[in-house]
């Protein structure tokens, strides 16, 4: 057996919980046959993929080189999410900057470009896409 000291550190921005999770008292089934590790155990690939679909997701927006491509890609995920044109963006526009990693005043100002260009209409925090 391999043991290696895998240390994550963690600083949340807000209040949260945290659970611990043991890989080997997953992986394993439990002795006592309880209904919580069947479940954990029946739901625990389609967690581990939605994460792995997100991150791929993010991944994919942070290779685009443009802020004005960043954009348009994650209102297009937005978009086909919501299977709508329009859409409540998730995070205050300082938080939508690091998340596409864009200095936010440029990104203000592709935003801009963007509505007076005519691809997408914004409302406070709903966009609605009209190029789509």
């Amino acid at each position: 057996m391999i043991t290696t000291n895998n240390e994550l550190f963690v600083r949340a921005k807000q209040d949260c919980d945290v659970i611990f999770l043991v890989y080997d008292n997953l992986k394993n089934k439990c002795k006592q046959n309880c209904k919580f590790h069947q479940i954990l155990n029946d739901n625990l690939s389609e967690l581990i993929l939605n994460k792995v679909t997100i991150l791929n997701s993010r991944i994919e927006l942070l290779t685009k080189r443009s802020t004005r491509d960043k954009l348009i890609g994650y209102f297009s995920m937005l978009s086909t999410r919501n299977l709508s044109k329009s859409f409540k963006l998730p995070f205050s526009l300082t938080d939508l900057a690091d998340y596409l990693s864009v200095d936010r005043s440029a990104m203000m100002r592709e935003l801009k470009s963007l509505r007076d260009e005519g691809f997408i209409e914004k409302n406070g925090n709903v966009v609605t896409l009209l190029y789509k």
